[in-house]
């Protein structure tokens, strides 16, 4: 029988590209959710013709768990964000009605705090996960590939740049903006240390060539220094491909670290229309970088480079994709495991690449001189 997947969020930017993978796929019964009818009757239009279900759900309305029941999902693919400033109310409904759920969530506190479920999902004998996205669940997968080739793994250090014409939502700048200019938690040279969002700026080199990008608070931060015991630095770092818009955002986070912007990220909306005046400039094209700097198996010093670049717009597949690989892996019954975590290890970066296919996506390898 098709697994029933109740898709919340699905008329964004994220949760549009997943639908677009699930509908018509005979493994899925989708049914597409979320605060306003007339987004979803306009991408089930888009959808060109799949039979799919659509239900009005908001996931801070008091009746939640009773609508979720209603609609008796099997999964629940929780893409409406800023996850930031959510509780795990829509994962605890879940429990409640007995479906497995799966988050694209990245904000750190979240993720990592998925845990707090995990004896209660395990009693049930549900999956709950949260991170289904490019962070934690791609970076990991990359550095999960790539471990067997290090003795002592000592840095790692990944950045972000999307291309400056890929859609944006007001969730995904909310999330961003939320953290311009405020301390955060970064482990460095094997402690804890104190840095700012958007700041230590950089320019780091992407197949596509050089942009800047600042610090960002992510759950790798919090959670790569206990998944590979040993390494001794953790970075993540995201930028724009516009500098005027990547310097305009590091000055509100001077706003903010100065005490003269309390809350940059309820400016969110506005701020991601003052961004789309520029869409003619710059590209389609953005991608990801994964540095990982130790000792190879000879003991000897080894620098590795895995790039991902994005081209014609296809730059919010990756965040959508892993999503996509565990509602395929749970309806194969290839996912056994059960209980409340963050998205690692549960699948490897050759199945997230295989999900990938069809899409103008594509990935290299270096090994980096010193």
């Amino acid at each position: 029988m098709a697994l029933r997947v109740v898709l919340i969020g699905a008329a964004g930017v994220f949760g549009s590209r997943i639908a677009a993978r699930l509908a018509g796929d005979p493994r899925f019964q989708l049914i597409l959710a979320g605060r306003r009818q007339a987004g979803l009757l306009a991408l089930r239009e888009d959808l060109g013709g799949p039979a799919v279900q659509l239900a009005t759900l908001d996931v801070t309305a008091d009746r939640l768990g009773g609508a979720l029941a209603e609609l008796q999902p099997q999964l629940v693919i929780h893409a409406a964000g800023p996850f930031q400033a959510q509780d795990y109310r829509v994962a605890e409904a879940c429990l409640a009605c007995g479906s497995h759920y799966v988050d694209l969530a990245d904000g750190r506190d979240f993720v990592a705090g998925m845990r707090h479920l995990d004896a209660r999902a395990k009693a049930a004998g549900r999956l709950l996960v949260s991170g289904a996205s490019t962070v934690p669940a791609l970076s990991s997968a990359v550095v999960d590939g790539l471990l067997t080739r290090f003795a002592a793994l000592d840095i790692i250090e990944h950045a972000i740049s999307p291309g400056n014409r890929t859609p944006r939502g007001d969730a995904t700048v909310a999330a961003i903006l939320g953290y311009c200019g405020r301390p955060l938690r970064v482990w460095r040279d094997g402690r804890w240390q104190q840095g700012r969002g958007w700041m230590s700026t950089r320019r780091q080199a992407f197949p596509f060539g050089r942009r800047w990008v600042g610090l960002c608070d992510v759950p790798d931060l919090e959670l790569f220094p206990a998944r590979y015991p040993g390494v001794r630095t953790v970075a993540f770092r995201a930028g724009l491909e516009l500098k005027r818009l990547h310097f305009g955002t590091l000055a509100a986070a001077w706003l903010v670290r100065l005490g003269l912007l309390r809350d940059l990220a309820r400016h969110a909306p506005r701020l991601r229309r003052i961004s789309e005046w520029f869409l003619a400039a710059g590209s389609d094209v953005g991608g990801m970088v994964v540095e990982l700097a130790g000792r190879d198996l000879q003991g000897g010093l080894l620098r590795l480079r895995w790039s991902l670049s994005a081209a014609q717009g296809d730059g919010p597949q990756i965040p959508a994709t892993p999503a996509v690989v565990l509602a395929r892996k749970l309806a194969d019954g290839e996912l056994s495991a059960r209980g409340a975590m963050p998205c690692m290890g549960l699948f490897t970066l050759d199945e997230a690449l295989a999900a990938l296919d069809g899409f103008a996506v594509g990935t290299q390898l270096d090994t980096l001189t010193a």
